[in-house]
């Protein structure tokens, strides 16, 4: 098979000026500008990387705490038919656990420091059903004797309180007794029975478990007050919960995760989306270096163009020579910035760590940033729009120097030769 000549000079061109003095300036800045999309394609692949762990990472901590879907009975009352929702809830095949729950806003206090939580009262027997935190703390949860009052409070609202574990603890009720004085608010002493660290400090400095029943009683409910769904597959929580909102016997309110904190995972999508065009813009200017290049190359070979075209070589051929050459350098730089971009990326874990002995410093202090671990999550569907937009811009950058040398006027090229 004949390989098109159009190729062979391309390749030709591309690698030329390393061995003449005359063209090693333009070898330097096709060079230069191989480089720069390299650069570009890495960088932005190293960012995005690191955004997606940073949001994998929060979301897997913000899901140990809370679960895929809650179901609320209207106004936030109780509940009518507890176990009849359960069960229809159960039925759907993505419902793989669920837990019936009190919550409420209260006051938890220790001497003079005071504190609002958010109060979760939970069966200690299914909670571990619907969330990984509880999963992993079970012994602990135990201890939440129905009638004792124990209470399991966040690492960070512990440290706050300066409470431990079998310290007493007030806990203040919202709703209190009306007297001839006003509204007393309901007062009831709690045991500091254990604390637990998510590694999200919203939670950690502001969640306070306690058994069902002693939750009911300070808050005076029949029962529970809502019920938490754990599913196969997180990213179907919105779509799941549509269809149990339809499914369900009576009226509910219906909540999925990606609702709860829907400002931080917007705030985080358009930033990552800013990051994406500021970067791209380095790819596009390292990519564009090429009309430079191709300008200065077509005019050093006019005399070779000319040439061409008197043995008979077609406009559209002397353009494909240039848009070869160009195109070369930019599939290099962006196969460069590919394997570099991932390299560093699958590998951040160890670079970063090595980086911070080597400099004595910490990029993620523990008491600033949630994660002190530098986190990175390469995926498929930003690589491939990056790699493809970095060959799309090279490639339109070729197009004008590649039809300028295409319409070389022979006699005018030659005439001083």
């Amino acid at each position: 098979m004949q390989i098109p000549y159009e190729l062979v000079l391309g390749w030709r061109y591309t690698r030329a000026g390393r061995a003449t003095r005359r063209n090693g300036f333009i070898s330097f800045i096709s060079g230069v500008s191989m480089l720069g999309i390299a650069l570009g394609v890495a960088a932005l692949i190293i960012v995005l990387s690191v955004m997606n762990g940073f949001q994998k990472e929060v979301r897997d901590r913000m899901l140990g705490v809370v679960s895929h879907i809650e179901i609320f009975g209207p106004g936030g009352g109780v509940l009518e038919d507890l176990q009849r929702t359960m069960t229809e809830a159960r039925r759907h095949p993505q419902v793989v656990g669920a837990a019936p729950f009190v919550s409420a806003q209260a006051l938890v206090a220790r001497g003079e420091d005071m504190r609002g939580a958010i109060v979760r009262g939970i069966d200690p027997a299914h909670e571990h059903e619907v969330t990984d935190l509880a999963a992993g703390m079970r012994p602990v949860l135990e201890r939440l004797v129905p009638g004792e009052f124990g209470v399991v409070l966040g690492a960070e609202l512990a440290r706050q309180l300066g409470v431990r574990e079998g310290d007493p603890l007030t806990l203040i009720a919202p709703s209190g007794q009306v007297t001839p004085a006003g509204v007393v608010p309901r007062l009831k002493q709690m045991k500091v029975v254990g604390t637990f660290d998510s590694g999200h400090f919203e939670y950690d400095s502001g969640l306070v478990l306690l058994h069902q029943e002693d939750a009911q009683r300070i808050f005076r409910l029949e029962g529970p007050t809502g019920i938490r769904l754990k599913l196969r597959d997180l990213n179907q929580a919105r779509e799941v919960a549509a269809e149990l909102g339809r499914t369900l016997t009576g009226e509910f309110l219906i909540r999925d995760w990606t609702r709860q904190n829907r400002t931080w995972f917007a705030a985080v999508q358009v930033e990552k989306r800013m990051m994406f065009i500021i970067l791209t813009l380095i790819v596009a200017v390292a990519a564009f270096n090429l009309v430079s290049t191709l300008v200065m190359t077509v005019t050093d070979k006019r005399a070779d163009i000319a040439i061409l075209r008197t043995l008979g070589a077609s406009p559209s051929s002397i353009m494909g020579i240039f848009v070869v050459q160009g195109a070369t350098v930019g599939v290099i730089g962006t196969l460069g910035g590919l394997l570099l971009g991932l390299g560093i990326a699958m590998n951040i874990d160890v670079i970063v760590p090595a980086l911070e002995q080597a400099l004595n410093a910490s990029f993620l202090p523990k008491d600033i940033y949630l994660i002190s671990k530098m986190p990175s999550d390469p995926r498929s569907d930003d690589i491939v729009p990056i790699a493809l937009i970095s060959l799309g811009l090279a490639f339109v950058a070729t197009i004008y120097p590649s039809w300028r040398a295409s319409r070389v006027n022979p006699a005018e090229a030659l005439r001083y030769e």
